[in-house]
């Protein structure tokens, strides 16, 4: 094989921005599993509101009643003894340790729990039955289809227009928990209209309590993969939530950044919707604020856009984020840094000019404390940012990356690691830097810098390397440039106090090693 043919078939040349993009969104499927999922799927309703809390008549919390007791009430006549069992239901299923979830389901008592759903006459009993059925769809999956298979869901849609704030908003959490345990559940309130009935609520004079539970379920509603929701059914919620996004409430605009990052891990056409609804500014600025719960879905969802073209990505450049991004490399959270690196790492993934603003925006000197001493996770998306620079830049973008920012050895030594996708990350942004070093007259100087750090060591070792693109890339380096004994020995000083030099000159391209 010819030498250029070994790189074509061994790095990133070529390239486009599209598909580099599209690598790196393959890549961060990885860093979505591993991690564990910041939003609550399912909430049950354990506190007590003084203000609606019901007791029995003597003043006191009920007994615990039997199953058998529970069913009894509930088949009376008297609307008293239905109400005291539907009440101790929901007591029995609020505590907060091992709530009888299964017992209750085992002896039929959720179907007679949905019957009273109807009750618009007693909008207390409705509350109540509402209520329970809330906490046993906080269950399991098997527990939450419990609810469903009993018919609640229609149930639950008709409610949200209930006259009863209280019964309104126990709709919502009931119908956030149906939603938020699949795909499959997700869909079936979907198609029973949930969403006509949320924006109908937002005509109506909401409670901070209502409306978090309202932007819980609207993110409950877009979150789940395998498939996605059907956008042209939940599209229409995009501009509700780009004013929640500038609500004073930190939970509102929590679970509203939530609902855009699933929104926005998804294709571009979905990006360019929360585009045109105006979210990006109110992402970037929320970036800046003091509290990780806002900035983790705000930072996951500004990263989510610039997976997308490259107007999509210039829409958050333009939009300030990478002053935002810079500090939050600095984070003393390990996930954050991690994420804001990944965000970065999308962006010199785009075109020169887009690689320029994060040249400017003076990150790379932090880039490189992290590729030094930074956790593993966050080095690996550290590594991404060189190598995307090394595949995408202008020559001189590159050059002033590996001399001025001084990132070339602590970049080449995660070669070392024990993950084979950074390794071969390393390596493809290695021989990048190693061709155009070649091109502009500086390969002698590349090659005693690597030799002197040990990294030479380190590719030979990896020529015996177990996976098979590592193994062909680091021969394909020493084949290449590290077999000419004359060109070793005459190897000049690559680098004055620790950095590669280079020198501008007066040729055709104005610069050189």
């Amino acid at each position: 094989m010819s030498n250029e043919n070994r790189i074509d078939a061994y790095k990133n040349h070529g390239k486009n921005s599209d598909r580099l993009r599209s690598s790196r969104k393959e890549a961060t499927i990885e860093l979505r599993k591993a991690r564990k999922e910041d939003q609550i799927l399912k909430r049950r309703n354990i506190n007590i509101d003084p203000e609606f809390a019901l007791q029995d008549s003597n003043g006191q919390s009920p007994c615990t009643k039997t199953p058998e007791e529970i069913l009894f009430g509930m088949d009376s006549a008297s609307v008293e003894h239905i109400f005291d069992a539907v009440q101790s239901t929901r007591k029995m299923l609020s505590r907060e340790r091992q709530p009888p979830i299964d017992l209750m389901i085992r002896h039929g008592i959720v179907p007679k729990l949905v019957t009273f759903l109807d009750y618009s006459d007693d909008t207390n009993l409705q509350f109540e039955a509402a209520w329970a059925l809330t906490n046993i769809a906080s269950g399991t999956s098997a527990q939450t289809m419990a609810v469903v298979d009993a018919g609640a869901v229609d149930k639950f849609i008709r409610l949200l227009s209930s006259p009863s704030p209280n019964v309104a908003e126990q709709a919502v959490w009931a119908l956030g928990n149906i939603a938020g345990d699949g795909s499959k559940t997700r869909d079936i309130v979907l198609n029973a209209n949930v969403v006509e009935g949320l924006i109908q609520l937002f005509a109506t004079d909401l409670s901070i309590t209502s409306l978090r539970n309202i932007t819980w379920l609207m993110s409950n509603l877009f979150r789940n993969k395998n498939p996605s929701a059907p956008f042209d059914k939940v599209k229409v919620m995009l501009p509700h939530l780009a004013r929640l996004l500038l609500h004073q409430d930190s939970q509102v605009v929590t679970d509203a950044a939530w609902a855009i990052s699933y929104v926005t891990d998804d294709d571009n056409n979905k990006i360019q919707a929360v585009i045109d609804h105006g979210c990006v500014h109110p992402l970037v600025r929320l970036l800046e604020r003091d509290d990780a719960s806002i900035i983790v879905p705000s930072l996951r969802s500004i990263g989510n856009i610039v997976t997308g073209n490259d107007q999509q990505t210039d829409s958050v450049i333009s939009a300030g984020a990478l002053v935002p991004l810079k500090k939050l490399l600095q984070s003393n959270k390990t996930n954050i840094v991690k994420e804001a690196a990944w965000t970065i790492s999308n962006i010199t993934a785009g075109n020169s000019d887009q690689i320029e603003h994060v040249i400017n925006s003076d990150v790379f000197p932090i880039i490189r404390t992290i590729l030094e001493k930074g956790d593993f996770k966050s080095q690996k998306e550290a590594a991404w940012i060189v190598t995307n620079t090394t595949t995408s830049g202008t020559p001189e973008q590159v050059i002033r990356l590996v001399t001025q920012y001084n990132v070339f050895i602590p970049f080449c030594l995660l070669m070392d690691s024990k993950d084979t996708r950074t390794v071969n990350v390393v390596l493809a942004g290695l021989t990048n830097i190693l061709e155009l070093a070649d091109k502009f007259g500086g390969t002698e100087q590349v090659l005693r810098v690597l030799e002197e750090n040990n990294c030479i060591d380190i590719l030979e070792k990896l020529q015996s390397h177990e996976n098979e693109d590592i193994y062909k890339r680091s021969l394909f380096i020493i084949e290449k440039y590290f077999n000419d004994e004359e060109q070793e020995n005459n190897l000049g000083p690559g680098e004055v106090d620790g950095v590669l030099q280079f020198n501008p000159d007066n040729g055709q391209n104005g610069y050189q090693f």
